[in-house]
């Protein structure tokens, strides 16, 4: 109920007749639960021939070529933690923290990182990942593929983002709207799972 509803511990208390120091003590157990059951089965670290499928469901989805995923964040709003100073404070004047993730031609999520500071930037949170330091190594997959975001992370070799600016030539403008094209792949997955999770919201 807490995961699928987003209600805050007390409303769960009243519907359930329980005491407040159990439901904290239940929902992280069962979410740590679910995690350690299905990690394996829903979010298995991807081999070669993983990013090599990937790619062909962009190509053939998106028709974005040579490209591994979409690349993005989300702020999940949380009540501040004791002591934590500004660390979770964001530009949205909310606390949260950055659940970034790379997602697939079919709204997926293949890689996940959780639990980024709120007041640091996208391009930051991937920078401190496992993630972005085996992207930074070139350890994912054979070159030329790519990872799609936008225009908060950085450019690199293997990390492609839209062209900046309004005035652009016919090419580039051609170029920015086939790349959002696949990028948007992950912005909808991100809406997929605050549908059906309301704590995401």
């Amino acid at each position: 109920m807490f995961l699928a509803t987003g209600d805050s511990f007390r409303t769960i208390v009243s519907s359930y007749r329980v005491g407040v120091s159990t439901v904290c003590k239940i929902v992280p157990q069962v979410v740590t639960a679910i995690w350690d059951c299905l990690v394996e089965d829903y979010m298995a670290v991807p081999t070669t021939d993983t990013w090599r499928s990937i790619a062909e469901g962009l190509q053939e989805w998106w028709n974005f070529p040579l490209c591994y995923g979409a690349v993005d964040g989300k702020h999940v709003v949380i009540k501040a933690p004791p002591n934590s100073g500004s660390q979770f404070h964001n530009s949205g004047g909310t606390f949260s923290i950055v659940l970034l993730a790379v997602g697939d031609a079919k709204y997926c999520f293949r890689v996940i990182n959780v639990g980024g500071y709120g007041r640091t930037s996208d391009g930051g949170i991937l920078a401190n990942s496992a993630f972005g330091q085996a992207l930074q190594a070139g350890t994912l997959g054979p070159q030329p593929h790519v990872f799609v975001t936008d225009r908060a992370f950085p450019l690199r070799r293997n990390l492609m983002r839209p062209f900046p600016g309004r005035s652009l030539p016919p090419g580039r403008r051609v170029f920015n709207y086939c790349l959002s094209r696949a990028w948007l792949v992950v912005e909808n997955a991100f809406g997929i799972l605050s549908s059906q999770w309301r704590m995401y919201q």
